[in-house]
């Protein structure tokens, strides 16, 4: 298959070649040269909607989700400088940006770009998608859909001491929701809990809820960002900025029984959504 060419301008777009509308400040590479875009590095393929919580050793972490990457005083300029930075602030961005890549584009697509670090080394980075949650980012800016269903998923795969844990990810929104079969299920019974949220507003947030059920599962499984992790004085502790609102069954729709997966729940602020993604564990 013939890996689909693309440049991020994060939060804003991710544009095809061809369409001469690429993001300027994040048209350069670390020397001012234009940016090398993909068109033949092997995709990091999934078979189903199983995946690791981490695309390397590491989980992402709410530090990384929390570095305001994608928030509205993000979408400038300042961006490329941050995928730049051969500092911990980069290396969270670009941690990020690659989980951000992996949720939102399928396997046909890619993007890359060269950074410089410290010591005068030139890192040339080719992030993958994989999930294909909003795969038109590729032709145009993410529209409102896109941008919570993305948000959702770097919810979903945030870990709080940063390991890898393997999750089930489920949901209403194409295309998870014809990807997740009966021996996946089966494999993977304890629904944890839902996440939704919009990292790409204003004021980005994002939001969590837990199944009564599995709050001990989930955390001895160390999966502990829906329930949260106790603190030892009777109160929980949320994963950075994700809010835990509480529980799955007061919050959303009955737990659909084919997919096994929530397909809306109720927000705080903004009422009702359905770009909620499900995660389940074994």
């Amino acid at each position: 298959m013939k890996t689909k060419a693309v440049l991020g301008c994060v939060g804003i777009l991710l544009v095809a070649t061809g369409t001469g509308c690429i993001a300027p400040e994040l048209a350069l590479d670390a020397d001012g040269e234009a940016a090398n875009l993909d068109s033949s590095a092997d995709a990091l393929v999934s078979g189903n909607a199983l995946s690791y919580n981490a695309l390397s050793y590491n989980a992402l972490s709410y530090n990384a989700l929390s570095y305001n990457a994608l928030s509205y005083n993000a979408l400038s300029p300042a961006a490329a400088s941050a995928l730049q930075d051969p500092g911990e602030g980069g290396n969270l961005f670009r941690t990020l940006v690659k989980y951000t890549v992996s949720c939102a584009l399928d396997d046909s697509q890619a993007f890359s770009f060269s950074w410089t670090d410290a010591a005068g080394t030139t890192h040339n980075e080719v992030y993958h998608g994989e999930l294909g949650l909003a795969d038109t980012w590729g032709d145009g800016p993410l529209n409102a859909g896109g941008k919570q269903v993305v948000s959702a998923c770097l919810a979903a795969r945030t870990n709080r001491y940063g390991v890898s844990v393997v999750i089930s990810m489920r949901s209403h929104q194409d295309p998870l929701r014809h990807e997740v079969g009966r021996e996946e299920r089966d494999a993977y019974p304890h629904v944890e809990g839902a996440f939704w949220g919009d990292l790409f507003a204003e004021t980005p947030y994002l939001r969590a809820c837990y199944n009564e059920g599995s709050v001990e599962t989930s955390r001895a499984a160390h999966r502990d960002c829906a329930a949260g992790s106790e603190d030892g004085s009777g109160g929980v502790e949320p994963c950075g900025m994700i809010e835990i609102v509480g529980s799955c069954q007061d919050l959303c729709s009955k737990l659909h029984p084919p997919g096994q997966y929530y397909k809306d729940c109720q927000d705080p602020d903004s009422g009702k959504t359905r770009y909620v993604i499900t995660t389940a564990l074994r």
